[in-house]
């Protein structure tokens, strides 16, 4: 992280000096050597520098909501499981309206169950 700050940062000292992406890509390559960002990275920090912005930290990501897989949706979970141990990881996800890949977490890692043959059993 704070090596491509530092890289970020040299391409905004280049932007100033009016050197163009072409020429910021050696540079940055002969300074950083192995650790220097890809060439398309380059060009595009390069470019949004020189269209105005000032800021060489990284934008906000969205990334996976932290309540994805909260107590309320164990709970669910787990209430729909003991309707039906049966119940397929889809079918619930479905069913909840919870992603399949949080529905699994859920049963495998928060309730600590395996799959066995088509039934889910509680894991020993």
């Amino acid at each position: 992280m704070q090596r491509s700050l530092e890289q970020r940062m040299a391409i905004k000292f280049c932007v100033k000096l009016e050197k163009s992406g072409a020429e910021t890509i050696p540079m940055l390559k002969k300074a950083f050597g192995v650790d220097c960002l890809s060439d398309r990275q380059i060009v595009r920090w390069h470019k949004a520098l020189a269209e105005g912005r000032e800021d060489v930290n990284d934008e906000n990501r969205a990334g996976r909501p932290s309540t994805s897989s909260s107590d309320d949706n164990v709970k669910r979970v787990r209430d729909l499981l003991n309707t039906d141990r049966r119940l397929s990881v889809r079918l619930i996800s479905e069913t909840l309206d919870i992603s399949k890949t949080i529905v699994h977490e859920i049963v495998s890692e928060s309730l600590g169950m395996r799959k066995h043959p088509k039934i889910l059993r509680i894991a020993n």
